[in-house]
């Protein structure tokens, strides 16, 4: 029988690749850790997030920032949790299990329907242990999320597609174009001596707010960070934000191509991901170019998936929300097909800690 191909591929920046040549990677050389948006994709990550939050980086004690929209909120607000390996495992059943019965008669869900059916789920989930995510020790979690302006700063039937589509022709023509219509808010928890986190990347690059995360938005924040437009409702009135409409933050940060600014104590950005190319926004996904490696990414070590490795996973592929509409009301085929990806991306964990044993600079490749 053939063998399984290698299932990680590391890249690195240039500051990152020289680091590694002097250093190795240790838990304490980290200073921020990423997590994209990309809905079911976020799931092969779990065993990585498993190993690295619950065996590798507790070995260190620095101030770490995890930055994440969508999904990747999601991945490290449970990072903040105690006990954050059962909280990681139970985040992968909820997500895989998830399930959304249209009204009688409809072919799909409404997107209130999602919406309200998230909330309560997020409710489980974090229901009174938010102020275990807040005061966390060592993480600082900020959670994008993207803020309608203008005609976009209010949800409607015929403003939200005439917005959106003003927002696509003014990105295409530019991505800082974006910001008449969108921008990025980041809801930022406090240090544990009680200082607002100062955010670990520069905003030059595109429109930003700063918002301080605490026990009356969070649920607000994170569900906003998640609200995929059209599939569910925006969020409005989160707490101490500036009104309007917040949508999924992946639309102006999909992979969270941003300037990181990792302190020199610990200077490396590791970056557990799905693909190579690191995605500005949402609707830069048609735009090639976009996807390339800039100075912004010179700390970074990202870990992803070989796509040959891919190939062997269920449906030759990456779990993605093209499956809730390929198994429709099919709810065991699909888990069934979540699992054994997931089971299977345990080989990236254990590669990863193969890795760290005995880093080898001929298995890391530039970003």
């Amino acid at each position: 029988m053939p063998s399984t191909p290698r299932a990680l591929r590391l890249y690195a920046g240039p500051k990152a690749r020289q680091h590694l040549a002097q250093h190795g990677l240790r838990p304490q050389d980290v200073g921020i850790i990423p997590a994209a948006a990309g809905g079911p994709k976020g799931l092969i990550l779990g065993p990585l997030d498993r190993f690295i939050f619950g065996q590798w980086l507790p070995q260190s004690q620095q101030p770490v920032h995890l930055v994440g929209a969508s999904i990747g909120a999601w991945r490290m607000a449970t990072a903040c949790l105690d006990q954050s390996v059962a909280a990681f495992e139970r985040l992968e059943r909820d997500y895989i299990a998830q399930h959304y019965e249209p009204h009688p008669g409809k072919k799909r869900p409404t997107a209130s329907q999602v919406s309200e059916q998230f909330g309560r789920s997020l409710q489980q989930f974090y229901g009174g242990r938010v102020q275990e995510v807040l005061s966390h020790p060592r993480f600082l979690l900020h959670l994008v999320a993207s803020r309608g302006r203008h005609v976009l700063a209010q949800e409607g039937p015929l403003r939200t597609p005439l917005g959106y589509a003003g927002a696509f022709a003014a990105n295409a023509v530019h991505r800082k174009a974006l910001g008449a219509w969108l921008e990025r808010v980041v809801f930022s928890s406090h240090s544990a001596t009680g200082q607002a986190a100062v955010l670990p990347f520069g905003t030059q690059d595109f429109r930003t707010r700063q918002v301080p995360l605490n026990s009356h938005n969070f649920m607000d924040a994170l569900q906003a960070s998640c609200s995929i437009p059209f599939a569910l409702r925006a969020v409005h009135g989160i707490a101490g934000a500036p009104p309007g409409a917040y949508w999924d933050g992946g639309i102006t940060d999909y992979h969270l191509h941003l300037r990181y600014r990792p302190p020199a104590t610990a200077p490396i950005v590791l970056y557990p991901h799905f693909q190579q190319a690191v995605v500005p926004g949402w609707l830069d996904k048609v735009w090639k170019r976009r996807h390339r490696a800039s100075p912004a990414l010179d700390n970074m070590l990202l870990l992803a998936p070989d796509p040959a490795w891919v190939k062997t996973l269920p449906n030759g592929k990456l779990p993605d929300r093209n499956d809730f509409t390929h198994y429709g009301q099919d709810l065991a085929g699909r888990m069934k097909a979540w699992q054994g990806a997931t089971a299977a991306s345990q080989q990236l964990a254990d590669e990863f800690a193969q890795w760290l044993e005995q880093p080898d600079l001929s298995c890391v490749e530039p970003i």
